[in-house]
C-alpha cells in the first residue's frame, strides 16, 4: 500500500498519434491598453512570468483583466519535465533585491490579485522556501491590498519548507500535481506522486486553502482522472484546475488526445461531487486561469455557510 494509503491505478493508456487541433482550441489574441501596461511593468522591474515562459494562450486575457503569474528566483529550473517549455540547467544565485522588486511592481501597477511562482532550486538547502517567504511579506507590507496566491514546487517534501511559506499566510497555496499517478515518472521525471499529494496535505493542516492543477491530453484515462481527484480530495484540496495539454515544442512530450469539452464538464461536475470548492475545468485552463475569481468564489462560499 502506498504512503497515504489510497489505491495505485495501473490502467494502460493509448498510444501516441498524430492528432489535429480542434477548432475549441482556436482563439483570438487581442492586446488592450491594461495588456501592455502590465507588460511594461513587469519588463520595467525585470520579472519573469509563467505566462510568457510557458507561453500561456491566455496571457492576452489574464493581463487585459490587470492579473499575472510573477515567476520568481530565475527563469532556469533544476528538473526536467516532459511538459514544460521552462529551460533546465544550472541556475544563478537568487537576487536577495527581487522579492522587493515584486512588491514595488504590485504596488505601482495596483494589482489586486497576483499568483507568484517559481522553478525548481533543488540546490538550495530549503529549495528557496525562504525567498517565497520573504516575497509575501514585502508584498503584503509594501501592497496590501493585492491578495497573493502562491505557485510552489515540491520542495522535496520537506516539512520546515512547506511550514515556512505558509507561515507567511498566502490567501492559497498551490501545487500541481501535473498528471495521474501512472504517467508520472514520465511527465515529472524528478518529482513523485505521493510525494505531491503529501505536501499538500501539510500545508492543509497548517490551515491553508489548498489548490492543485492537472493536465489531460497526455494518454491518461477518464478514470485515471478520477482517481487523482479522489486522491487531491481525501486530503481536502479546496480548488482544482484540469486543462488540456498543449506540447510547447516538438522536443517535449506528445499530445496523445484532444479531450472533448463535454468530458471536461464531466469532471468538473464530478468535482463539485466530491467536495471541491471550485473546480476550473476546461480545454483552455491553466492552474493560474481566473485564480482571482477561483479564490472570490471560495470566500464567498465560506461567509454564506
Amino acid at each position: 500500500m502506498n504512503p497515504l494509503d489510497l489505491p495505485v491505478i495501473s490502467d494502460s493508456a493509448p498510444a501516441p498519434a498524430t492528432v489535429r487541433k480542434p477548432e475549441w482550441l482556436k482563439i483570438k489574441i487581442g492586446h488592450t491598453k491594461k495588456f501592455h501596461g502590465v507588460r511594461e511593468m513587469l519588463s520595467g522591474q525585470k520579472l519573469f512570468t509563467v505566462c510568457e515562459e510557458a507561453a500561456c494562450p491566455n496571457m492576452a486575457e489574464c493581463w487585459s483583466r490587470g492579473t499575472a503569474t510573477i515567476m520568481i528566483m530565475g527563469d532556469t529550473c533544476t528538473r526536467s519535465c516532459g511538459f514544460c517549455n521552462v529551460k533546465t540547467g544550472r541556475p544563478l544565485p537568487l537576487d536577495p533585491d527581487e522579492p522587493r522588486r515584486v512588491a514595488d511592481a504590485l504596488k505601482e501597477f495596483g494589482l489586486k490579485y497576483i499568483v507568484i511562482t517559481s522553478v525548481d532550486r533543488d540546490e538550495l538547502p530549503d529549495c528557496g522556501a525562504g525567498h517565497f517567504a520573504s516575497t509575501i511579506q514585502l508584498c503584503k507590507e509594501i501592497s496590501p491590498e493585492t491578495r497573493l496566491e502562491v505557485l510552489v514546487p515540491d520542495f522535496k517534501g520537506i516539512p520546515d519548507c512547506v511550514k515556512t511559506v505558509c507561515d507567511a499566510a498566502p490567501a492559497v497555496y498551490a501545487h500541481n500535481m501535473e498528471t495521474v499517478f501512472r504517467l508520472h515518472a514520465q511527465v515529472r521525471p524528478q518529482a513523485k506522486y505521493w510525494r505531491s499529494l503529501q505536501t499538500l496535505a501539510m500545508a492543509k493542516k497548517h490551515g491553508m486553502v489548498v489548490k492543485s492543477g492537472i493536465m489531460v491530453g497526455l494518454g491518461e484515462t477518464p478514470y485515471e482522472v478520477k482517481q487523482v481527484m479522489r486522491d487531491l480530495a481525501d486530503i481536502g484540496c479546496d480548488l482544482l484546475t484540469i486543462g488540456q495539454y498543449m506540447q510547447p515544442t516538438t522536443r517535449h512530450l506528445p499530445i496523445v488526445e484532444y479531450i472533448h469539452p463535454t468530458q471536461f464538464e464531466e469532471y468538473k461536475h464530478l468535482g463539485k461531487e466530491l467536495g471541491f470548492r471550485h473546480v476550473e475545468s476546461g480545454p483552455l485552463v491553466r492552474s493560474s486561469y481566473r485564480a482571482e475569481t477561483q479564490e472570490a468564489l471560495m470566500r464567498d462560499q465560506i461567509l454564506s455557510n
